[in-house]
This record gives structure tokens, sequence and C-alpha cells, in this order.
């Protein structure tokens, strides 16, 4: 994955990494439980820790609501005292006016606000499994809302643990979603050691429902591996739960057991969808336990249950709840102890009232046999309809097959809605008067699909563009909705920040010094990806007149941001001279890295320049501008606009398709390879210094030889570049020799997909730093696979010399990188970061990673982006 704004670098080690001790400032019944909480941390269970909590002053909350940029920029020079000397005076107001503008919403009508977000859309998506951070989490697509889970005791090393949090340590052979149709139905399946769980969610708006609907979850616990008799011994013991984000309360249900029928575990009311009512029902024996809670620490659930079931182990020796809830509780939890194998179904009521003559109808057709007809039936809806859009039956054998639905299921399966506020770096020797570095962005929903579950549950900007690669292809209004939230965080510079960290769930999951984010720093533009199929797709009469409307209509708004956001990048990433563009960010102080990483470009670690400088010239960014500016150009043309504004980007278009300029730029004529053009060595090395006096050593980074302004001479991914984006002439000789690279097993070829740099460079699975082993340093990944992938594609189908010889690697490639993602998913049930080339593809790196990966589904289907029509 990539690296983070501002020094962040996505490893699966930081991403897991504690947040620490709560703040004396928790509300009192959370800080009652601190202790204990931090405890069963230490001793190997729970999750992870609770979050500090910020006192904000009346002064830094006019930073939010402010409406002009001199006002805020007053706000928070009140905030910060006018601390600086009076000579910075003109400096330091620049950079308040600069912080000012980057915490301030771009003034444009928003995507959301369009009517076709509305109505009935807005409703038939308000549920979901969109708390992907969780093996089985359902929330509202609102900031306040109801949440509800599944956790349950697992055992490790003759310990036991809680499971809720998804999270590599705990070990499962296998968790992901089957079947996922992003709306209304999903099926899951996990395995814990000799529990195998498959869950299954079913969404209905029916008579008498409230605003969303009624939905219905199903449990069906099996025992793996042991026999039938040893399972019936042991106790499984799963616990469902439901909580309420706006503190309200809710009501504890009747205690009595389900003698064959529903039990009411749950009732309370909620703003948007009035009463509701939470029901369990199954034909196995049960034990029903609850516990109550007061609590406004959504993410630490988990660490409440422990210390629940451990205080009342040690009172009563019985690893149960204890049947008690505290006062004005807003978290209830049921633990539901079963003999396997067992199954059980629990369904939320919205609009529901005791009373209700409909209510036992309704619980009736969400459960019992009644349910398992419907999911079935939308099983195979879900089947139909992926054969139907993919066509993939007669282009992979079928053992593929359920691997395709799989992909698809488990990036759907991962969409989440997420509110709350990005913190935002100050400029360097700034701080707030608490000592805070930051400042908060507007308050901000968003809805996307996320990298990674347990590592990077939360929006990545150049992850989601090949998300929805796949998903406008399944549903596009899904993908307009995920696009649309993320246009609207484009702040008044036309700047989005690249990671999304927004609530105490998705800040649970990185370290502290990982979430600041920099309005400086960019991010590969890979929305455009999917921008132009679809405009591409209203000229190819791809879709039916009322899809064709609503996206010309998202289009058409949609304009004025991505404008924006071009000339942000134009204007902040753009090099020396006209026509040149360099990732902007890389330090070029470190003494500690062998090449400073580029994480703004998505590609880490990827060997550049050796010692930046504004020379620079980067060639992939150079790319994405050309992407950017033929996707505007080709708005432009359907919405039959002709203004100054779109003769630019005409204009524009045709200066960054200009071959020779390219190659002046970019090209090595030796090798046919494009480089990268900077201030550069390759004579460097990281050795070990003594620090006698510190009594320490250091590896550090040494220079042997001068840099100069060169061609920096590796070849790997951003070699290929203006390959993937079609922009080499089928008749030019450059082609052939880019071809030559793509097949040469000394280079870039294996038989399980193309490295991502050669083996001939010199920092071929080269460590960066003492902690930092090689990430896009050799690996093979999907999405730059699956973009080459897509340039072999084009060439195979375009007139020229080297036709036949495109096309054969095509084949050869595609085969190697299915077979590979499928056999690694079927040896380990996991999809993977990326794959080893060193160690028979195996996969790397975060696993159940169904983001980008995911693309084996178009790879499959052989569809790929309209970047070369």
């Amino acid at each position: 994955m990539t690296g983070g704004s501002g020094g962040t670098t996505r490893r699966p080690s930081a991403a897991s990494r504690s947040r620490g001790d709560p703040s004396s400032s928790a509300p009192d019944p959370d800080a009652r439980r601190a202790a204990a909480a931090a405890a069963a941390r230490r001793s190997g269970r729970g999750d992870h820790g609770p979050l500090r909590v910020m006192a904000v002053s009346a002064r830094t909350l006019l930073l939010l609501g402010i409406a002009s940029v001199a006002l805020l920029s007053f706000a928070f020079l009140a905030y910060t005292g006018g601390w600086w000397q009076a000579e910075a005076e003109s400096e330091g107001a620049a950079a308040l006016r600069r912080m000012a503008r980057s915490v301030t919403p771009l003034d444009a009508p928003r995507m959301m606000d369009l009517p076709q977000f509305q109505g009935g859309h807005k409703e038939s998506l308000y549920w979901g499994t969109y708390r992907p951070n969780v093996y089985l989490g359902i929330r509202a697509r609102t900031p306040l809302s109801l949440i509800a889970g599944l956790m349950w005791i697992g055992v490790k090393n003759g310990q036991y643990f809680i499971r809720h949090v998804c999270q590599d340590s705990d070990e499962l052979s296998k968790y992901g979603w089957a079947d996922h149709n992003g709306r209304d139905y999903g099926r899951q399946e996990l395995t814990d050691q000799g529990l195998h769980l498959t869950t299954s969610f079913l969404k209905e708006k029916g008579d008498g429902s409230g605003y969303g609907g009624d939905w219905a979850v199903r449990l069906d616990a099996k025992n793996e591996g042991s026999s039938l008799s040893e399972a019936q011994e042991s106790t499984t013991h799963l616990f469902f739960y439901i909580a309420d984000e706006a503190g309200k309360l809710i009501t504890m249900g009747s205690h009595e057991p389900p003698s064959r029928g529903p039990v009411l575990l749950a009732s309370g009311s909620h703003e948007e969808i009035g009463d509701w009512e939470l029901y369990l029902r199954s034909e196995d024996n049960l034990e029903i336990h609850r516990a109550g809670f007061q609590t406004s620490s959504m993410h630490n659930l988990s660490d409440l249950v422990q210390h629940a079931l451990v205080t009342n182990a040690r009172q009563s020796g019985n690893l149960n709840l204890p049947d008690m809830a505290e006062d004005s509780s807003n978290a209830m939890i049921y633990q539901v102890s079963i003999k396997l194998p067992a199954k059980i179904d629990i369904v939320f009521l919205s609009g529901a009232g005791s009373k209700n003559p409909m209510t036992a109808e309704r619980v009736n057709r969400l459960t019992g046999p009644m349910l398992s007809t419907r999911l079935k039936s939308k099983q195979k809806d879900f089947e139909e309809r992926y054969d139907q859009i993919f066509n993939i039956n007669n282009k992979i054998v079928s053992k593929e097959l359920s691997v395709g639905r799989a992909a698809l299921s488990s990036l759907l399966g991962g969409i989440g809605y997420f509110y709350g506020q990005s913190k935002i770096a100050l400029p360097k020797g700034f701080s707030q008067k608490n000592g805070d570095k930051y400042i908060p962005y507007w308050p901000a929903a968003l809805y996307t699909a996320v990298p990674s579950r347990s590592f990077f549950p939360r929006g990545f900007l150049w992850d989601e563009g090949f998300h929805q690669l796949v998903i406008w292809r399944w549903d596009a209004h899904i993908s307009m909705d995920i696009i649309g939230h993320w246009l609207d965080l484009i702040n008044a510079d036309g700047w989005i920040p690249r990671e999304q960290i927004l609530g105490a769930e998705a800040l649970s999951k990185v370290p502290e010094e990982f979430v600041l984010q920099y309005p400086s720093n960019g991010n590969p533009p890979t929305l455009f990806l999917a921008l132009r199929d679809l405009a591409s797709g209203i000229h190819a009469h791809q879709f039916s007149d009322e899809e064709a409307e609503k996206i010309s209509t998202f289009l058409k708004r949609a304009y004025v941001r991505l404008n924006s956001w071009f000339q942000w990048f134009n204007s902040t990433q753009s090099g020396k001279y006209e026509g040149t563009f360099f990732w902007h960010g890389r330090d070029n102080m470190t003494t500690r890295e062998l090449n400073p990483k580029t994480l703004t470009s998505g590609l880490d670690d990827y060997p550049r320049a050796s010692h930046p400088n504004d020379e620079e010239r980067h060639v992939d960014l150079r790319c994405w501008m050309l992407l950017a500016t033929n996707c505007m150009r080709s708005i432009a043309g359907f919405l039959k606009m002709d203004s100054s504004l779109e003769k630019d980007y005409y204009k524009l278009s045709d200066q960054l398709s200009d071959f020779e300029t390219l190659n002046k730029m970019h090209l090595d004529d030796k090798t046919g390879a494009y480089f990268d053009f900077g201030n550069h060595t390759e004579k460097v090395r990281l050795r070990w210094y003594e620090d006698r006096e510190a009594m320490k050593r250091e590896l550090l980074r040494e220079t042997l030889e001068a840099p100069q302004l060169q061609l920096v001479p590796h070849v790997g991914y951003v070699s290929l570049f203006p390959f993937m984006m079609g922009a080499i002439p089928p008749e030019s000789w450059v082609l052939e020799k880019q071809l030559d690279l793509i097949s040469n097993s000394s280079i870039l070829w294996t038989d399980y997909g193309l490295r991502s740099l050669s083996r001939t460079s010199s920092m071929y699975m080269k460590r960066n730093t003492e902690h930092d082993a090689p990430y896009w340093r050799g690996a093979i990944w999907i999405n730059m696979n699956y973009m080459i992938l897509s340039g072999l594609h084009h060439y195979s189908h375009e007139d020229g010399p080297y036709k036949v010889r495109a096309g054969e690697l095509y084949d050869e490639l595609r085969s190697n990188l299915i077979r590979n993602i499928v056999g690694n998913y079927q040896e380990t049930g996991f999809f993977w970061e990326n794959y080893d080339q060193k160690n028979k593809g195996k996969g790397k790196g975060a696993r159940s990673f169904t983001g980008w990966t995911s693309l084996v589904v178009l790879i499959m289907a052989e569809s790929y982006p309209s970047l070369h029509r």
C-alpha cells in the first residue's frame, strides 16, 4: 500500500499498534473501566487502547464553522496567542492564511446534494455492513448511528481472547465475504480454530418498516475439524451487540430464553427511524446473558465485554456476562452460549412498536425457513448478476469463478461509512496553545471502499480510483456516491487529504504519529480512471438512458471540483520548467534513508533521484496529469462545453501527449525505458556509524560520489507508465523496447506477474533504512500489473509491427496473474497486498487485502480502463 502524507508508511506492523492510554477527561463510565481495559491489553487481550480525548476550547470551535478565510485566520491567531515575533509577522500571517484555506471547503455545490443521491437512493443505502474494521459490523449512513456487531470467544495457546476487530494476530485461518452485492445482501465465512461461522446479512423495506427498512443477521455456527461429540461437549460463546452513538437510552428486553420463538432483546428510539426493536430467534438450545453500558467509546466495546466477563468470572466462577445494566445504558451486549452446530437469527425492526400488529409477521419474514429461502434467492441473484456483468464463464476455468466472486464481494463488503474530522498538520514551528500540532478539517462524511479490513480499514485516495474501476462496473450508482463523497472533501485550494482517518473507530487503528495530513502533499489522482470510464461509457452508449442522464448530471457538477483538484496539482506539483512535474514533499535532508521515499506518489520507496531538489521530473506524475487532462477534455466534450478553460485542457492534453517531448525529457534511448530525471548518483550505501559518547550505533547513508543531473537509471513500474497510458505510438521502436523490458526475466518478468523493480537495479530488494524492508523494490503489485496488462491489451488490438507480440505477452501475463492470485487464495483463504517474486509468488504484506487486488475480477473479465480511446 501507499505511504502516508508527511512521513506515514503504511506498514502492517505500524498499522496494528496501540494508540495508548485514555485521557483523564474521558466520561466517567469509561474512566471507571480504563484501568481494567489497559490491564487486559497488557496481558494480550483486547483489540486496542482507547483514544486520548482532546479538550476543545470555544476559540478552536470557531475554526470549524467559519465563513470567511479572514475570520478563520483571526480565530487561529487568537488561539495561538500571536506568539511569533514582530519581524516575522508577514511570514506568519501568510502561513495563517494558507492554513485557513486548508480547512475551508471549496465554494462549489456539494456532490451529495444532487437529487439523484437523495430520496430512494439514499434510503436504499441507509443500512449496511459499513464497519469494515470488525468481523461483522452494521451501521447506518448517518453521523450518529445505531451500530451493531458480533464478537465471540476464541482460544489461542490455551488462553481466551475476544474476537471482534479484524486483526491478523487473531490468526483466523479464513474470513471474508463470499457473496456481497453492496446493497442488501452478503454472506461471509470465518474459520477460527474449531469454529466455522457463516454470517449472512439481509435488508428489506417492507410494510410497516421505518426509514431505511429492516435487516436480519443469521449466525450459522459449526464445528471445524473436531468431532461432533467434542463440539457438543464444549460451549461456544457468541456476543451480539447494539449501541447508540448518540448516547440515547436502550431498553433491555426480556430475560426469558426463547422457546422456539422470537425473543425481544432490546428496544429504543432513533430520530431518523423512529422506534426500533431487536429480536432473536433460534430452534436450538441457547443460554443468554446480558450486560448494558453507558459509553461514548464505541471502538472499545470489546474491552468492556472482556472486563465484564473477567469480573463476573472472578465473582461467580462462570464465564458469563453479569445480567446487569448501567444507568442510561446506550450499549447492550448479548452473550449467546451454544453447543455446535447451531443457527441463530437476529432481526432489527425499524419504525416498530411492541403493540404493532405486523411485528410478528415482519419477524417471521426475516427468520427461520423464510429467511433461508430469501438468502438462497439472493445468492442466486448475485451469482447470475455477476455472470451477466463480467461474462467470464468462457474465459476462465470453473475453480476460478468462485474466487472472482469472493474478490468482488470482499471489495463491496469492505465499503464503510465514516464521519469525523481529519487532522491537518500546522506549518513547521507552529503549534496550538495546548501543544497540538494540527487543526481540524471541517466535519465530514465519507462513504468509501477500504484497502484492507485488518490493516487499512479507512479511505485512501489513490487506492480508491482502482477500487472504483471494479465497483462502477457492478453498480454505477454506488460508485458515483463514493466518488461524490471524496470530491466533497476538496478544500478551497483544491486539495484532498489522501488518508481519511475519520471517527474513533478509524483512529483506533492508526498510530498517533501517522494521523496528521499535510496540505502540501498530493497523491495520484486515480479517481480519473473511473471518471474517464464513465464519460467514455456515455459516448459508447454503454448505459441505459436513465443511467446516462444521472452520470451526465454527476459529471457536470463534478467538473468544477475536478478542475479545482487538477489546478492544485498543476500549481503545487509542477516542475522547474513548463510541462514538467514532480512529487513534492521528498526529504532532502535525510541521512537515514538509502533513497529518500516518495510517499506522495503511492510507490513509497521506489527509487528516485538520490538527492531531491526542484530539478526533478517524475514520469509517473506526468502520465497521471495526462490522464487527468484527457478526462477533463472528455467530460467537456460530451457536455458540449466551449470556454477558455476547456480550450486550455485541449491544449495541455496535446502538450502532454507529445511523444517527442516525452522522449526528450524521460526516455533512455539505449534501453527504451522511461526514467525520472534529477540530481542523482548510484554511489550511495547504508553504513553503520559508532557514536561512542551516546553509546549507540546508527545506520546512516554515505554518498561516495557527487550527484549530478541525469536520468535515474532504475527500470521498474515507473519506466512503463507511458506504456500503461497508451502514450507510445504503436509503430514506434520504443514500443518494441518496452515489450523487451516486460518480457525479460532478468528484468521484470516472473511466472507470477511483473516485479516492481528490475533485478538489475542497484536498489533491487534493498532495505531503505534499518527498519524499512523493501516494499516497492521487487514485489509484485496487482494494481500496476493490471495497468500494464491494460497496455498490452491495447497494443494487441492496434495495427503495427508489435501487435502479435503484445497479444502473446498479454495472454501469458494474464494467465500468470490469475493462476497465482487464485492459487494463493485457495491455499491461504486470503487475497494479499502484494506477492513475492522470489518465493514462488507467495502472498506478502497485509492479508485480507481486498482493495486493488480485487482487480483480478477485471483481469478475468478482460475489462480495462478506457485510457486509449
